[in-house]
């Protein structure tokens, strides 16, 4: 038999108890302890329970919580808990039948509700302890993106940083306690939001346009999006192994050799459900990977400071592998032990490289491809081609 949950996690709005529904007040009624931020419980009215203020940070409250576990507890959350919220970092830590949940409308909700937006076709994203270049991926004209933000210096922030990337002209809507007594929509362009003064909570609602560069959506972004030292994978070799790897939803990618990233970044621009791991011998180029990810708005990719195949050992087990540099006899000995249905990709440039590859694709099976790349260039009054060194490139799948 199912046991009750003692613990209600309970979505409020801004404009307090009259927004809550007759099982929110019941669950408030019954409870012994209602915990939440100062604000939210500064809505409710006065209570039976016993207040307890969620510290700060919000990774201290867990602790608290969990010390009055079983007794019949309300925790405040915005809106909808499990949109954006704190819903899902309390429900991990508990068994399923501990808790259940009374979502609210959400800030995301209501201001599609004041803007007449299809939410369907919003790029939504919470934005509250997270850096503004999450956005990058979704920034091109018309693209409309409802973005969550911690306080009204944010909002300034996020103006200065799209017109910074060209896109300055962006109509936003600031969005301020939606639901509330105190709500405030103020319409403006991005490049104005100095001359305003908002406050928490607050989202925006963006409707993108400018000259700033989209990030292309296929693989092979140009190499201009990427910092290097020359040590990069080209955008047309890039392309290629980005293909034969084949990235798909909740997948890991181990990226040997990172030099830039762009292996490894590429891989999670493909879907927000990837991730993926760098191995890099220089720290210089484990730096410039790491800012290469924050530029370019990708927030999962982890970078080990080593050498393959000893920074392998106890690395969580891929499902593809891209070795862009150092390659090795012992390399390719470890990797040829991972479990089926890894793929692997692997690229030469060096005549020795070349050999080993040769050798591995003959016992193991899979494609080799040689990539002959020359572009035109300037040859006194006319033009000839430039040939890049050929890469060759194994693909299998173990």
């Amino acid at each position: 038999m199912a046991r009750t949950p003692w613990l209600t996690i309970l979505g409020v709005g801004e404009n307090g108890p009259e927004g809550l529904s007759p099982a929110s007040h019941a669950a408030l009624a019954s409870a012994e302890i209602v915990m939440g931020p100062p604000r939210h419980l500064g809505l409710l009215p006065d209570l039976a329970a016993e207040r307890i203020v969620w510290p700060v940070p919000f990774a201290d409250g867990l602790p608290v919580l969990m010390r009055v576990r079983g007794r019949r507890v309300v925790v405040l959350a915005s809106g909808d808990p499990f949109w954006f919220g704190a819903g899902s970092v309390i429900a991990r830590e508990l068994e399923r039948d501990e808790w259940q949940a009374i979502p609210g409308p959400s800030t995301v909700s209501l201001a599609a509700s004041r803007l007449g937006w299809p939410l369907e076709q919003v790029v939504c994203l919470g934005l509250h302890a997270a850096p503004l270049t999450r956005m990058r991926p979704h920034l091109a004209a018309g693209t409309k993106a409802i973005v969550l933000l911690r306080d009204g210096a944010a909002v300034r922030e996020l103006g200065h940083y799209l017109a910074d990337l060209g896109f300055g002209d962006s109509q936003i809507a600031v969005l301020e306690a939606l639901g509330g007594p105190r709500e405030r929509v103020t319409r403006l362009a991005a490049h104005q939001v100095d001359r305003q003064d908002f406050q928490h909570p607050v989202a925006v609602a963006l409707e993108c346009a400018g000259a700033g560069q989209a990030l292309p959506r296929c693989s092979g972004i140009a190499d201009e999006f990427f910092e290097s030292d020359g040590q990069i994978t080209k955008r047309p070799v890039r392309a290629l192994a980005l293909s034969a790897l084949a990235p798909k939803p909740g997948e890991l990618l181990w990226d040997i050799g990172g030099g830039s990233g762009s292996i490894g970044i590429e891989w999670l621009l493909a879907d927000p459900a990837t991730s993926a791991i760098s191995i890099e011998p220089r720290a210089d180029r484990v730096a410039r990977m790491l800012g290469n990810a924050d530029r370019l708005g990708v927030d999962r990719l982890s970078v080990i400071h080593g050498a393959a195949p000893e920074a392998l050992q106890a690395l969580p087990l891929p499902q593809a592998v891209f070795v862009g540099g150092g390659l090795s006899a012992a390399l390719l000995e470890h990797l040829a032990h991972l479990p089926r249905g890894t793929r692997l990709v692997a690229h030469a440039v060096t005549l020795e490289s070349e050999a080993l590859l040769v050798d591995w694709q003959a016992r193991l099976g899979g494609d080799l491809m040689k990539i002959a790349l020359a572009r035109a260039v300037p040859l006194g009054s006319k033009r000839a081609w430039d040939a890049a060194y050929p890469v060759v490139q194994w693909s299998v799948t173990l």
